[in-house]
């Protein structure tokens, strides 16, 4: 009776820590292509979280650094600043795009071409303080691209 009681207690435990990370969904991922000597560029999705969690940090293998930005307007001129933690409220679509939020890539390796899939790693803080790893590809459009291509 004891074995059952603790496997049944280790299945419990087992199934607790897989509910308790943040299931993330990213949605549409794309990154804007560059031009050679081109050193930093943006990627933009949409990310949507089953509960309330926060992205604290990113990392891709094609950049020295990758960050969370967050660009607006202050008067006439559009600033760009990193921030430590994105929050993706529980079951609400965050919307990373032009002229908002996005991951910046630094330090680029090479060009980023048109039809190229670049990887991509967030790291998710969940509200209970444990994390996860979210990995996707996200394809490369061209230098122009917009989100509403």
């Amino acid at each position: 009776m004891r074995k059952n009681w603790m496997a049944f207690a280790a299945v419990g435990v087992i199934f607790f820590s897989i509910n308790a990370r943040a299931q993330v969904s990213v949605d549409k991922p794309w990154v804007r292509g560059t031009v050679q000597g081109q050193t930093s560029t943006g990627a933009f999705m949409s990310l949507k979280s089953a509960r309330e969690a926060s992205v604290v940090g990113a990392e891709s293998p094609v950049a020295g650094g990758v960050q969370i930005h967050k660009m607006r307007m202050e008067g006439d001129v559009m600033k760009m600043r990193p921030v430590p933690r994105l929050v993706l409220p529980a079951g609400k679509t965050v919307e990373l795009k032009p002229g908002g939020y996005h991951v910046m890539l630094t330090d680029l390796k090479r060009p980023l071409k048109k039809g190229e899939s670049v990887p991509i790693r967030l790291r998710v803080q969940n509200k209970d303080g444990s994390s996860s790893i979210v990995e996707f590809n996200a394809e490369v459009r061209e230098l122009t691209a917009s989100s509403k291509h």
